[in-house]
């Protein structure tokens, strides 16, 4: 199938799947009229692409889970120490996050005493 024509059939953008092919992650045979070709298993090929970089995977990441994931979206047991380490990966940065946010919570609390008390004074010498 012609690129279009699997844009179409994915809902992805030409340029999305040219640059999906540039990283590695598509594959295109070129005939002599130099048009991409595409293999029939190219939709399912972009829906798991789609969900790795769902899941928040990097396209280099994915080039290597790819080989390993069915059309089905099933993924080999070869990739999953992959996926555990960048699941770990996610779960440190989300307790970052959150202390982050806590961080931040209690400087804005703080801004916020802060205004009232400078509201109130204003009240009072007024």
């Amino acid at each position: 199938m012609r690129i279009g024509e699997l844009a179409a059939r994915t809902g992805v953008s030409v340029r999305l799947l040219r640059y999906y092919e540039e990283q590695g992650l598509l594959e295109a045979r070129r005939p002599e009229g130099g048009h991409r070709r595409y293999d029939e298993d190219a939709p399912a090929v972009v829906r798991n692409i789609r969900a790795l970089l769902g899941a928040g995977l990097s396209t280099s990441a994915i080039r290597d889970v790819l080989p390993c994931v069915g059309g089905d979206g099933t993924v080999a047991p070869c990739m999953l120490e992959v996926l555990e380490q960048r699941l770990d990966l996610l779960d440190q940065q989300m307790l970052a996050l959150g202390a982050s946010r806590a961080a931040l919570a209690g400087i804005v609390a703080a801004a916020r005493r802060e205004a009232e008390v400078v509201e109130l004074n204003a009240l009072v010498s007024a």
